[in-house]
């Protein structure tokens, strides 16, 4: 069986993302910084549905490179973890003219450093094996911009720059990277900033994208069909691109 970790796996969007892939057939290593009852509450739907030992949960901070690196060097050892979905990030919004230091470091040390702290240590057992997925998830500020977004589309624009280039790095290994980049998704938070005429006016399908939609993406980028789908920005922005 196949190992997937998908980091941010507790919030609305990793814990569709983490559903799918157990769905699909995958062992799903469910990540948490400080939602780990979150992270267990998907861990415990997965196993009810799918059955026990088909998914764990996991706890560290993607921001510290030494935490990390010992979770998952434990993580490695059961074998190598084949799919990466690097989805965890923040938001820190505000116009870049009053934004502070710690304001514009944030989203950029989890989404991007992230990434980096997260990757890089499974790749040496990714390519003795001679396959592998690696998918980051992006968004559509990081694509078009967003105002009062700087920093965060600074740091999932930098992820479509690492990707490219690990793309080619890892493309003779079997190896495939790419990038998703969601519009404006369901969950509790774009419930509250978004209301129906807003998102009518902003988004041309006229509607706000489901978490599911997204993982049906993810799993087809995870899967064995999309093996020549490689260093790719696939937008699922419903027209906003």
């Amino acid at each position: 069986m196949k190992r997937a970790l998908v980091t941010g796996g507790s919030g609305a969007l990793g814990s569709a993302i983490a559903r799918r892939l157990a769905a699909d057939g995958l062992f799903v290593y469910v990540h948490a910084n400080r939602n780990a009852e979150r992270a267990q509450a998907v861990v415990a739907d997965i196993e009810a549905e799918h059955g026990a030992g088909r998914a764990a949960a996991v706890v560290f901070d993607v921001t510290d490179d030494a935490a990390t690196a010992s979770a998952l060097e434990g993580l490695l050892e059961a074998g190598p973890i084949q799919v990466i979905v690097s989805n965890a990030g923040v938001y820190q919004d505000g116009p870049m003219a009053g934004m502070s230091t710690e304001q514009w470091r944030k989203p950029i040390d989890v989404s991007l450093h992230g990434f980096f702290h997260v990757t890089r240590p499974l790749l040496l057992p990714m390519i003795r094996q001679r396959w592998g997925r690696v998918i980051a998830v992006s968004s559509v500020s990081g694509v078009m911009g967003n105002a009062g977004q700087t920093n965060y589309a600074a740091a999932k624009a930098g992820l479509h720059g690492a990707a490219k280039s690990l793309a080619r790095e890892l493309a003779s290994r079997g190896i495939s990277v790419n990038v998703v980049a969601p519009g404006v998704i369901e969950s509790e938070a774009t419930a509250e900033q978004f209301d129906a005429q807003t998102i009518r006016a902003l988004v041309p399908m006229r509607r706000m994208g489901r978490p599911e939609e997204v993982a049906a993406l993810v799993g087809f980028l995870a899967g064995d069909d999309a093996g020549y789908v490689s260093g790719q920005i696939i937008g699922i922005d419903g027209a906003m691109t």
